[in-house]
């Protein structure tokens, strides 16, 4: 026994009778249904989809309304209920005026949610309403939903109950309370499997709605660890991030999301690209002067960042990153390059700020751009927040109830086996290489030394663009050759071994077990690639579920949906497919959802319980020290102490 745990204990239980009540709760909580998990990915800046598959459980709100109230709805009424339950202030104020009697209504509605909320508190302890609601509505709320139906003793009281919210103007209130209990009690734990930043024009209030979610782990991704790369200080990530915001139009995201201001670069992008169209590097602005100006600014941070990366690669050749030093083999004269022993020539020839004698070497200009745009980005308390958020509840993978959740693969050679991958001078392969970068990672936030901070700040770039990351998983990512060459086939980004052996079960199982996972019942699951219509998520007979179907609109033409994402309850692991969001107006005044299809991956041939999940681990374990405790307490080594009343 642990005696200083133990004593420490004993102020929280400090007498036998405290920390038997609390087995008690303990144990019975262990036999009640496994909570609903949620699992999405690549969100990438669209928060009103997000929201919405989060409001509407990914479709399993609308599946409750259908079990609770069968025929006794119309189809048109469910819609309704269901639109009230996503959107309930929006919804409520269009209905106020709508309809004569309001107040009949609002009660209709608060007897169909209080039904609703009923069933999906079923499987929860009454402490869960505690976790979600405030606490002035705690005890209506309780006093409405334990209600057991064909009780006629209290049928007087509950009435009552009903009709003095209505009578105090309280009913919006209270039906957006349950609506949001509701909303809570579809996803007991949502799990978000990388890169929430970039393509789309909302990471700022994705990051928001992430940080206000009541129950949440994040798995990095690489478009999220460039973004973080940038709060701490990185000027490749920082260069990366402006490249990508401009490329997609989302300077809002910078400039009012996150208050990095780019006059810096555009006045200097203005000077020096005065007389180019830079018509490789268009931007989707409307209006044509602004179009005109960041194009200019685009065609800047781009050269900016290429010379970053060639000094990166020259820094840290343990990071294989070569492939990305090319500034060295331009022929400026003749408007050439030379690739992997191939020339080839250039769409665009105009290059002023770069010297071919030193081609890596930031202009002193550059140098106080580069300057000022790392200041913008360390000062800005709101990214600040966000970033700090995500080292907090995220990291590079996560084991959870029997499934491995990582955002992009484990770097794989030919022959299915795991890279070693020189970190920090150390060699390190699969879970040990995933291991290690995380905690370099992090050095780059909170390291003091300023070496360690420096290398943690590059090992954010590593797991941004490197072929060894496991966030990229490609052999190079060919930023300079899309901009400007003209052959597709130098373009190629041919991905890591591991997406070919992903459907051999021999490999997956190696995973599974060297992260610790069952690989009999375990999944790993993960998200990076777009699945395209026709082309199936699972792999490996379902031992592998990729769940980025394009959560983007940037990504949907490609893959013509809208995301995938998967549940976990405690009956079975399904995946389900959404149509495109048209719009959250769209969603209130007509009462649309996203169309979602779901496919069964597993089923559970008893239904899980607490007990079979890392909660129900880490309540065992309570248990037994509290047995401890009580032994302590019995047997005179430790002396109960008086309760607080």
């Amino acid at each position: 026994m642990n005696d200083k745990y133990l004593k420490q204990l004993s102020y929280e239980y400090p007498t036998i009778r405290s920390a038997s009540a609390e087995i008690i709760n303990l144990s019975a909580s262990l036999s009640l249904p496994k909570g609903t998990e949620h699992f999405i990915s690549d969100i990438h800046g669209e928060n009103n989809a997000l929201e919405h598959i989060l409001r509407n459980g990914s479709g399993s709100i609308a599946r409750k309304i259908d079990e609770e109230f069968d025929d006794e709805l119309t189809d048109s009424e469910k819609r309704l209920l269901g639109t009230i339950i996503y959107y309930p202030e929006e919804k409520l104020q269009l209905l106020e005026k709508s309809k004569r009697s309001f107040n009949d209504f609002s009660k209709w509605v608060l007897m169909c949610l209080i039904r609703v909320a009923r069933r999906m508190s079923s499987k929860y302890p009454r402490t869960q309403l505690q976790k979600v609601l405030k606490k002035e509505y705690l005890f209506i709320v309780d006093e409405l939903i334990t209600e057991r139906e064909k009780t006629t003793s209290k049928d007087l009281y509950y009435k009552e109950i009903l009709d003095a919210i209505i009578k105090t103007d309280s009913a919006k209130e209270y039906i957006t309370v349950f609506c949001n209990l509701i909303q809570a009690l579809a996803i007991d734990r949502l799990h978000v499997i990388g890169d929430i930043f970039d393509r789309g024009p909302e990471a700022e209030n994705v990051m928001e709605t992430l940080c206000n979610y009541h129950s949440i782990d994040i798995e990095w991704g690489n478009h999220d660890i460039e973004w973080m790369g940038a709060a701490c200080g990185s000027l490749p990530c920082i260069a990366s991030v402006l490249r990508i915001s401009l490329k997609y139009g989302n300077i809002k995201t910078l400039e009012n999301g996150y208050g990095i201001s780019l006059v810096p670069l555009v006045t200097f992008a203005l000077d020096k690209y005065s007389d180019d169209d830079c018509k490789l590097f268009d931007v989707p602005f409307s209006d044509e002067r602004e179009r005109e100006i960041y194009k200019k600014a685009h065609k800047a941070i781009t050269i900016i960042l290429f010379k970053l990366e060639g000094q990166l690669s020259k820094k840290r050749p343990e990071f294989k990153m070569e492939s990305r030093a090319l500034l060295e083999n331009l022929d400026l004269e003749n408007g050439t390059i030379e690739i992997d022993g191939e020339k080839y020539d250039l769409l665009d020839k105009n290059f002023p700020t770069i010297d071919i004698n030193n081609p890596y070497e930031l202009s002193d200009e550059e140098k106080i751009v580069c300057e000022r745009l790392k200041q913008s980005f360390l000062s800005s308390e709101r990214l600040q927040r966000h970033i700090s958020f995500l080292f907090k509840r995220g990291g590079m993978y996560r084991v959870h109830n029997g499934n491995l959740l990582y955002h992009g693969c484990v770097p794989l050679d030919e022959h299915g086996n795991c890279m070693n991958v020189k970190i920090g001078g150390e060699l390190v392969k699969g879970k040990a290489l995933f291991d290690t970068l995380e905690l370099w990672a992090r050095r780059a936030k909170y390291a003091t030394d300023v070496k360690e901070k420096e290398y943690g700040q590059d090992i954010m770039y590593f797991l941004w663009a490197s072929p060894l990351s496991p966030m990229f998983g490609k052999e190079k990512m060919a930023t300079f050759e899309r901009y400007f060459l003209k052959d597709d086939s130098i373009k190629r980004e041919e991905k890591n071994s591991y997406y070919t052996f992903y459907d051999d079960e021999a490999t997956v199982k190696r995973i599974l077990e060297a992260f610790g996972v069952n690989p009999e019942t375990g999944h790993i699951i993960n998200g990076h690639v777009p699945v395209k219509v026709g082309n199936s998520p699972l792999h490996c007979n379902g031992k592998v579920i990729i769940i980025d179907g394009g959560f983007s609109q940037a990504y949907q033409k490609v893959t013509g949906i809208a995301g995938y994402t998967l549940v976990s309850n405690s009956h079975n692991l399904k995946l389900v497919a959404h149509k495109p969001f048209v719009s959250k107006e769209d969603a209130i005044i007509n009462e649309t959802s996203i169309h979602s299809e779901f496919e069964i991956i597993s089923r559970s041939v008893e239904r899980l319980r607490v007990s079979d999940t890392n909660l129900g681990a880490d309540m065992k374990e309570k248990i037994d020290d509290l047995m401890d405790l009580i032994y302590c307490y019995k047997n005179g080594i430790l002396r109960e102490h008086q309760e607080k009343k």
